[in-house]
C-alpha cells in the first residue's frame, strides 16, 4: 500500500515544486523584457478654451470638437491604418517578431504561431493603448516593445500620425465649410464677366459711353447756343432800332439762322429719332442696373466666403504634446518576482484542494 505521505509529497512537488521551479526558469532566464513609452497630448480648440456662459455649457454637456477629435485619433492609433503605416516606415512585423525574443512573447511563436495581418493587428493591439483623462482632456499614450529604443520610436511614430490627421481632418472641414460659397462666388463672377461684357458690347455697338452723361454735356452745348441765339437777337434788334440801313444787319440775321438750326441739330441729338440719347438712355440703364446688381451679388458672396473661412479656422483643432515619448532605462515588464510568487501561491492554493479531494477520496474508499 503506498504512504499517503508519499502521495502528498509527490502531488506538492506536482502542483507547487515544478511550477514555481518552471516559473523562475522562465522568469529568471527566458522571459524578455517588456520596455514602456509613454507620452501625453492635449487635442484643443482655442475657441472652445475661450467660450463661456451658455455656449460653454453646451460644450459640457455633449462632446466638444476637441473631445470628438480626441476620440478620432484614438481610434485611428488603434487602427489597422495605422498599423499599415508602422509597418511602411519601422517594419513593425520585423520588429515584434525578431529572434532574440523569447518564443512565448514574440509575434509568430510558440502562443502565436499565425502571422496574417489580422493576427498581428490583434498583436499590435495589445501592445498600444491609448486613454483620455475626461477631466483634463489630456491623452496618454503606452507604447510596449522589446527594447527601450523601439518603444520610443514607435510611441514617437504614432504621435506624428495622429498629428497628421488632425490637419487632415482641419484640411477636409476648411474644404466642405467653403466648398458652397467658392462656388457661389465663382458663379456671381461669370455674371459680372457677363454684364461686363455686355456693356462693353452695347457700348460699340450705340457708340456710347453713357447717355446720361452726354446728354448732360449736349444740354450744356445746347444752352450756351441759346445764351449766344439771345444776345444775338438782341444785339440785332438794337441795331434795328437804331440804324435799320446797317449792313450788319444782315448778317446777324444769317448767324441767328444758322444758330436755330445748329441748336436744332444739337437737340435732336438729345431727344431726336432712333439714333437719340434719350432712346439710348433706356437700354443703358438696363445693362447699368445688372452689371451693378451683379456687382452687389459677387461682393455679398465673397464676404459670405470669408466669414465661412473665419468660422472654418474658429473649429480648428490643434495638437500639443504634453509630454515627449519617453526613452524607458528598464523593463517595466514582465513582473519577474511577482510571476514566481503568483506560481508559488497559486500552486499552494491548487495543491491544497487537490489533497482536501484526495484526502477525501481516500476516507470514502477506506469505509
Amino acid at each position: 500500500m503506498l504512504n499517503p505521505l508519499r502521495r502528498f509529497n509527490k502531488l506538492f512537488l506536482a502542483t507547487v515544486v515544478l511550477p514555481t521551479a518552471l516559473a523562475s526558469v522562465y522568469y529568471g532566464f527566458i522571459a524578455s523584457g517588456q520596455y514602456i513609452s509613454e507620452s501625453s497630448f492635449i487635442i484643443y480648440n482655442p475657441q472652445q478654451s475661450n467660450s463661456s456662459g451658455f455656449s460653454s455649457l453646451l460644450a459640457t454637456a455633449g462632446m466638444s470638437n476637441s473631445s470628438s477629435g480626441a476620440y478620432s485619433v484614438h481610434d485611428y492609433i488603434l487602427s489597422r491604418d495605422a498599423l499599415a503605416e508602422m509597418q511602411r516606415t519601422l517594419n513593425y512585423r520585423q520588429m515584434v517578431s525578431d529572434g532574440q525574443i523569447d518564443a512565448f512573447n514574440r509575434f509568430g511563436g510558440v502562443l502565436a504561431p499565425y502571422s496574417s495581418v489580422e493576427e498581428l493587428f490583434e498583436y499590435y493591439k495589445k501592445m498600444v493603448t491609448v486613454n483620455i483623462d475626461a477631466a483634463s482632456n489630456i491623452s496618454l499614450l503606452q507604447v510596449t516593445a522589446y527594447t527601450a529604443q523601439d518603444a520610443q520610436r514607435v510611441n514617437a511614430n504614432l504621435l506624428e500620425l495622429g498629428q497628421k490627421l488632425v490637419n487632415r481632418l482641419n484640411t477636409q472641414a476648411n474644404e466642405d465649410a467653403v466648398r458652397f460659397y467658392k462656388l457661389e462666388v465663382a458663379a456671381a463672377e461669370g455674371k459680372v464677366r457677363a454684364a461686363s461684357l455686355a456693356m462693353a458690347a452695347y457700348r460699340n455697338k450705340q457708340g456710347v459711353f453713357n447717355p446720361a452723361a452726354e446728354s448732360a454735356l449736349q444740354l450744356q452745348l445746347v444752352s450756351k447756343l441759346q445764351d449766344t441765339l439771345i444776345a444775338e437777337q438782341t444785339q440785332l434788334a438794337q441795331l434795328m432800332s437804331n440804324t435799320p440801313k446797317n449792313p450788319q444787319a444782315p448778317l446777324l440775321r444769317k448767324g441767328i439762322e444758322e444758330l436755330k438750326k445748329e441748336i436744332e441739330r444739337q437737340s435732336a441729338k438729345i431727344t431726336g429719332g432712333s439714333n437719340s440719347l434719350a432712346s439710348k438712355s433706356s437700354p443703358y440703364e438696363r445693362q447699368a442696373l445688372d452689371q451693378a446688381f451683379a456687382e452687389k451679388e459677387l461682393a455679398a458672396a465673397l464676404s459670405a466666403l470669408e466669414q465661412a473661412r473665419v468660422q472654418a479656422l474658429k473649429q480648428q483643432l490643434f495638437v500639443e504634446v504634453i509630454a515627449k515619448p519617453s526613452l524607458p532605462d528598464e523593463a517595466m515588464q514582465p513582473k519577474r518576482l511577482r510571476g514566481v510568487l503568483a506560481t508559488l501561491v497559486v500552486g499552494l492554493l491548487l495543491w491544497g484542494v487537490m489533497s482536501v479531494i484526495v484526502g477525501g477520496v481516500k476516507e470514502h474508499h477506506d469505509r
